[in-house]
């Protein structure tokens, strides 16, 4: 049974009140008189969370200047005044005594635990200027910089970037940026799968923890808040995922598919929505390409460079746009030629796809699929209206939360077959059916993805536009294995220096092993972290401690998909120890590198993304002080009191968003201006260049212009592998530095390995005891092994095994014991990631009793 609105909020009630009671057993004053001193000063400032995804506001409540508790911030959209047990912990971070207090340099060789010497911030700045220097003269393209996560992309991925004309490589390979890549390809806005939870009727939870994660955008508190809504409004949720997680009390149904099979459900819901006729066809054929003539070769027929639809009026071929009412379905001849509309090629590509061919490959009742097919078609109520704010808009009340299910082999493809579902439907950009972001936007990437050109060696070291993987998102697994063979991806040039802003890559990263191989070529690193990582332990040169909360950062968008907002980070106390925020250590490495002033710097690149007027731009010609920026940048968005207005107020909010910004069927033009590509073309020409130019097969398979199924690579391992192993986020440690935050380590102590009671027992395994997990790489043979304890659970299939993530630390006093990372099972490569270079975090294990 979904708990309700009421008993949500009644429980963070409870536990908010706990909290109150425990803050206030005696006044500030009686406790000052009852010591003998001057009465204590308290306040509030205003900032947002630090150690969570979603920059939630919060109020550091502060005792003569210094901060002893974080609370929600009432006024910010995403939170309301609510605050996790990640918001609140963060306070133990903020005054950790192993936190880095000052910067440090190297004084032992590298690859083994470092032997430091504290310096200044001036040697400190100062050498890795000089590195930086040296290189950009020698070749910009040898610096690698490396983000983990990045709260102020405008000082950093661009303005610091750019101007130092670097490499950059993100971590979006291993969250969801398969299916970035399929939305920006298929619909063209920039974001992952999620529902319009004010609206829908009917939300499929594919891969997503409902309550227990974020899913697209957020981190904790927004969607549950919205589910528990929309579920007390009596929407209904089926969850589609090999673990059940914390979805189970608020879901109607449980479809325990197996791992790596989410296209083949895909395409069997596509054969039975077409089946049953529940499709919108003036959808399909206005804003779609299905009506397109597609030759016998794959292509579309053109005339004069212009794509034809049949259009049936007239009984002929005519161009996009022109027919009266143009074909879905049928079949024509053209100059001899036979061609299909785009709709009926996939209908056909479908028609094998059926429930029962879905049940067996997906491990599930074929009941529940034809239910799904379904609930599906009754609920999108195709043909149906709404008025929303006085703009009447189509409505179709059925959604898809789907995000990090997309890191999977076949993930991109999987996100397309996703989308195609909802397109039949019509529920794309629809009142209540899938949105991508908060905004309807168009992203640079949907012309960009359908017109690549594939080079020919050298290339670059992430392989981008390359044979291997023309639609790349950027894998730093891929760019490690490009480093440790530079000639057999046909690489001539890989970095020398590396930049590690706020990542662990030789923990966080998958396939450790070939992390640290690669990671011994950098001939110089420093690294940016409030805490000395295993990263920085093994290779930096230098580390530069940064500050956690307490710094300017921004601006971030205090958006909950329906109201609009915008807030910045602002420091409610000085940085400790000798700490510093990124900003200011960026703006120090590019004056001293030479790069901060004059045209095309960093202050001029800032200028431009911070969208500064000319009234309040950045003078070139001297290095500003933060806070003056963030003023300037208030200012230039007309609050005419700048940063003074974030200092009283901590967010500035926008108000309710309109239909227009929201709804891609109210965007003007509509869907601004896109066509959604059922019928990915250029897909098929990425894999026949591909092939002209010798890439293997396991490289340009998964690049078809429909989504089709094969069978997973890893499905070729031997039978002695014979359990799956998923990973899987935990609210508690959602970023990898929080898995020893002592507030946090309480909640989640130690890792363990879920695993189904009846397999447990099969092999003589208990609850709780050590196990040793073995994962084959179906490729190349090679295995990796580790030791972990078990955990029963009755919610994960009995031939899946699961361990979350955020673990495998050992620098941090006390994390080793808190077990192993699955980073070491899951390997990097071919058959191992996505034909858009996006990690797959599925891998055949074999468990045994240690």
């Amino acid at each position: 049974m979904a708990s309700t609105r009421r008993t949500f909020l009644k429980g963070t009630a409870a536990s908010g009140a706990t909290l109150a009671v425990a803050s206030r057993f005696k006044p500030l004053e009686v406790l000052a008189a009852e010591n003998g001193k001057a009465a204590l000063s308290e306040d509030l400032v205003p900032t947002t969370c630090w150690i969570g995804k979603q920059d939630c506001g919060i109020l550091a409540r502060r005792v003569n200047g210094r901060v002893v508790k974080f609370e929600g911030h009432p006024r910010n959209p995403l939170n309301l005044g609510a605050l996790c047990p990640k918001g609140v912990g963060q306070i133990a971070a903020v005054y950790d005594p192993n936190r880095v207090k000052t910067p440090l340099a190297r004084t032992n060789e590298k690859g083994v635990a470092g032997e430091w010497r504290q310096i200044s911030w001036n040697e400190a700045l100062d050498t890795v200027a000089k590195q930086l220097r040296e290189y950009r003269e020698k070749d910009p393209e040898l610096i690698l910089w490396q983000k983990g996560r990045s709260k102020a992309k405008d000082f950093y991925d661009k303005a610091f970037v750019d101007s130092a004309g670097i490499e950059k490589l993100g971590h979006g390979a291993y969250c969801s940026d398969a299916g970035y890549r399929a939305a920006e390809y298929t619909i063209g806005c920039h974001g992952v799968l999620q529902p319009d939870m004010r609206h829908s009727r009917y939300v499929l939870a594919w891969g997503w923890n409902a309550t227990g994660a974020g899913g697209n955008k957020f981190c904790y508190i927004t969607w549950p808040r919205q589910l528990s809504e929309a579920r007390e409004r009596g929407m209904k949720v089926v969850a589609l995922d090999p673990r059940l997680r914390a979805t189970g009390p608020h879901a109607d149904e449980w479809v325990p598919l197996r791992p790596a099979t989410d296209l083949a459900f895909a395409l069997a819901l596509c054969n039975g929505l077409i089946q049953q006729g529940t499709i919108d066809r003036e959808y399909l054929a206005e804003h779609t390409n299905s009506p397109w003539l597609v030759k016998e070769d794959g292509t579309f027929l053109r005339e004069g460079g212009k794509e034809q639809v049949w259009d049936t009026a007239k009984g002929a071929i005519g161009p996009v746009g022109s027919a009266g009412k143009a074909a879905l379905e049928g079949t024509y001849t053209v100059g001899g030629e036979t061609v299909k509309p785009a709709f009926q090629v996939f209908k056909e590509h479908v028609a094998k796809r059926t429930p029962e061919w879905a049940a067996e490959v997906c491990g599930v009742e074929v009941d529940q699929i034809r239910r799904i097919i379904r609930d599906l078609g009754d609920n999108a109520m195709i043909g149906k209206t709404i008025e929303v704010d006085g703009v009447r808009l189509p409505y179709r009340p059925v959604g898809v939360m789907a995000y990090h299910m997309a890191q999977q082999e076949e993930g991109f493809q999987a996100v397309r077959a996703q989308l195609l579902v909802f397109m039949l439907l019509g529920a794309i950009g629809a009142v209540g059916g899938v949105r991508i972001d908060a905004k309807w936007e168009i992203d640079d990437h949907y012309q960009e993805l359908d017109e690549i050109e594939i080079g020919d060696p050298p290339y670059d070291f992430t392989l981008k536009e390359s044979k291997y993987f023309p639609i790349n998102s950027g894998n730093p697994t891929i760019a490690a294995k490009t480093m440790l063979d530079p000639k057999r991806y046909g690489v001539e040039k890989i970095p020398e220096m590396a930049i590690i802003h706020m990542a662990n890559p030789v923990v966080s990263f998958p396939n450790t092993d070939v992390i640290k191989e690669a990671y011994k070529k950098f001939k110089f690193m420093t690294v940016l972290s409030p805490w000395l990582s295993e990263t920085a332990d093994l290779y930096a040169d230098v580390v530069l401690p940064a500050a956690t909360v307490e710094k300017y950062e921004g601006p971030m968008k205090a958006n909950d998909m329906y109201v609009d907002g915008v807030s910045l980070r602002m420091p409610p106390m000085d940085p400790l120890f000798e700490s510093r925020g990124e900003i200011d250590i960026y703006l120090d490495l590019a004056e001293r590198a030479g790069f901060l002033k004059g045209k095309d710097g960093y202050l001029d690149i800032l200028n431009s993304e911070l969208e500064l007027t000319p009234a309040h731009a950045l003078p070139l010609d001297r290095r500003p002080e933060v806070a003056n920026i963030f003023d300037r940048w208030a200012k230039s968005e007309g609050i005419a009191k700048g940063l003074a207005y974030f200092e009283e107020k901590g967010v500035e909010v926008k108000g309710e968003m309109t239909p227009e910004e929201i709804y891609g069927y109210a965007a003007d033009p509509v869907f601004g201006g896109a066509i959604h590509r059922l019928y990915g073309e250029s897909l098929l020409r990425y894999q026949r260049q591909m092939k002209a130019k010798k890439a293997e097969k396991i490289y340009w398979q998964d690049y078809t212009p429909l989504p089709t199924w094969r069978e997973p690579t890893m499905e070729r391992s031997p039978g002695a592998y014979d359990l799956y192993l998923i990973s899987f986020k935990l609210v508690e440690n959602k970023q990898s530095r929080s898995s020893f935050t002592a507030l946090l380590a309480e909640l989640m102590p130690e890792q363990r390995l879920h695993i189904n009671p009846d397999t447990a027992k099969e092999r003589g395994i208990g609850d709780g005891d050590e196990v040793w997990v073995e994962a084959n790489n179906a490729v190349t043979g090679g295995t990796a092994r580790l030791k972990v304890k078990t955990m029963y659970t009755q919610a994960i299939r009995p031939d899946t095994v699961g361990m979350p993530h955020h673990f495998g630390l050992w620098v941090y006093p006390g994390a080793k014991e808190q077990g192993p990372t699955p980073n070491v099972l899951f390997q990097a490569g071919e058959g191992y990631v996505a034909c858009t270079a996006d990690q797959s975090f599925h891998v055949k294990v074999q468990v045994r009793k240690a």
